[in-house]
């Protein structure tokens, strides 16, 4: 791999999460503010951004997390990051490696990826745990610039993400493809839906939020999935074409890792804003531990 574009180390100065070490260099910048939230909170918050407001056809962006025992810290990005238009067969990546101490807590919330017609994107995210790290991780993509008439006419999109211990064994391993190909396009595929969203939340300082949204997920499912039925015992039709309404919003929820120590959920829907209220909602419980409720 070449060089990095960014570093951060961050670990405990005099009891604090302290950032000890920031690099970064063109077309990446980081911004952290000295202190978000109450001064209680022992979080550091990075803020990811790249000149120009997007990512250009070609560029290729390496970063580097190390997240010291006993440390919290967030990656978040202040807007959507955008993915600029493809020249030829260009495709532009991002790759992120991190390691999370133990005890230790790292939270990646940005905004989601808008790829502009005919982008070529790639990202690939590699986290590496030991037996009591905490991890969340929010990886999500919209279909394009709606106010420009784009929808899921991106040439390429791909994400990739990894958790691996401290011994090299898998935790969770995913990735994410849609490609332009006959016989149908990415827009005949995703049938109205507008934004993918994947959240995973891992670890044991994460246990009662796990358990919160797991909850939420199936008791939201259980209520827009419900299925009426008629006196007769049969099925009852929800419109005139004798079908069933599609969701505006799906999401699915399942359990992963050792001793089921993850969660992991998948979101499909219509529509960027209530994603966001999703995920308002149900990382509500992080403040304590961040500082500040996550996406609000």
């Amino acid at each position: 791999m070449e060089m990095e574009n960014g570093k951060v180390v961050v670990e405990k100065v005099r009891g604090k999460s302290t950032v000890t070490r920031s690099f970064s260099k063109y077309p990446l910048k980081f911004i952290i503010p000295r202190k978000v939230g109450p001064s209680k909170t022992d979080a550091v918050w990075i803020y990811s951004l790249t000149y120009g407001g997007g990512i250009v056809s070609g560029d290729s962006i390496s970063v580097e997390f190390t997240i010291g025992d006993g440390c919290t810290a967030v990656l978040t990005t202040q807007t959507a990051t955008k993915v600029y238009k493809s020249l030829g067969s260009k495709c532009s990546e991002q790759v992120l490696e991190a390691r999370i101490g133990s005890g230790a807590l790292f939270a990646v919330i940005p905004d989601p990826v808008t790829c502009f017609s005919t982008a070529r994107y790639s990202q690939k995210q590699v986290f590496r745990v030991v037996a009591d790290s905490s991890l969340v991780i929010v990886d999500w993509f919209t279909s394009g610039r709606h106010e420009s008439g784009e929808k899921w006419d991106f040439e390429l999109y791909r994400s990739t993400n990894y958790i691996f211990t401290e011994d090299n064994e898998p935790v969770f391993l995913d990735t994410v493809l849609l490609e332009q190909a006959s016989p149908t396009n990415i827009a005949e595929r995703m049938h109205g839906y507008q934004v993918i969203a994947m959240v995973i939340i891992y670890g044991p300082k994460l246990k009662l939020v796990q358990d919160q949204v797991q909850e939420n997920v199936k008791r939201m499912m259980s209520q827009q999935l419900h299925i009426p039925s008629t006196s007769f015992g049969r099925h009852a039709k929800t419109n005139s074409d004798n079908c069933l309404t599609k969701p505006a919003f799906i999401a699915s929820c399942s359990v992963f890792g050792p001793k089921g120590m993850g969660v992991v959920v998948r979101i499909a829907s219509t529509t960027t804003e209530s994603v966001y209220r999703f995920l308002q909602h149900q990382l509500a419980g992080m403040e304590p531990l961040l500082g500040v409720s996550p996406y609000c």
